[in-house]
């Protein structure tokens, strides 16, 4: 009987722990454990990645590297339980049509800079350090296509203006989805 249990231990030692679908238990705690993408163990997918280049009101250039949120559970989700948003960088939300467009910041953890951005790649507004962990709609006169999120304060120190231009570089293979 000890026999049979010490081959029967030395068989599982070497099969990896496996969790749903044989997959390894590591992999499975991974996954994401709610469809919600608002939810804070949601798993969302890669994002594409871009570049915008920003003019101030003084003609001076800003280069901020971007994640492209382009399908509504990418949009939904936004930047949603970060705790960080290092200068420099920014997520772009690209809708399917230009609209007056409203966000908020439900489980946003940090102030963010929101850059509403027309088809004309013209800013038509901007909201400054919106308040985190709130669910007050946030949005700008005017009709926007793009909503570019920076750091909070990112524009006042930058001079970044409404009327100012936006050069959106690598958009050229994102789909975007209604």
């Amino acid at each position: 009987m000890r026999r049979a249990a010490w081959v029967l231990s030395l068989v599982f030692a070497g099969c990896p722990a496996t969790g749903s679908g044989g997959k390894p238990a590591a992999e499975v705690s991974r996954q994401a454990t709610t469809s919600d993408p608002t939810a804070e163990d949601f798993v969302p997918a890669p994002l594409p990645g871009a570049r915008a280049v920003l003019t101030d009101a003084f003609a001076g250039k800003h280069v901020v590297d971007l994640e492209v949120a382009a399908v509504p559970a990418a949009r939904q989700r936004g930047l949603m339980w970060r705790t960080a948003l290092a200068e420099g960088t920014g997520m772009l939300f690209i809708f399917p049509v230009e609209d007056e467009l409203s966000f908020w910041m439900r489980n946003t953890l940090i102030p963010l800079d929101m850059i509403f951005i027309g088809k004309d790649r013209s800013i038509t507004g901007i909201v400054e350090r919106a308040e985190p962990k709130t669910q007050s709609a946030r949005r700008v006169e005017g009709r926007s296509l793009y909503v570019l999120e920076v750091p909070g304060g990112w524009c006042e120190k930058l001079g970044v203006k409404a009327g100012s231009t936006v050069d959106l570089q690598g958009l050229g293979a994102v789909e975007v989805l209604p």
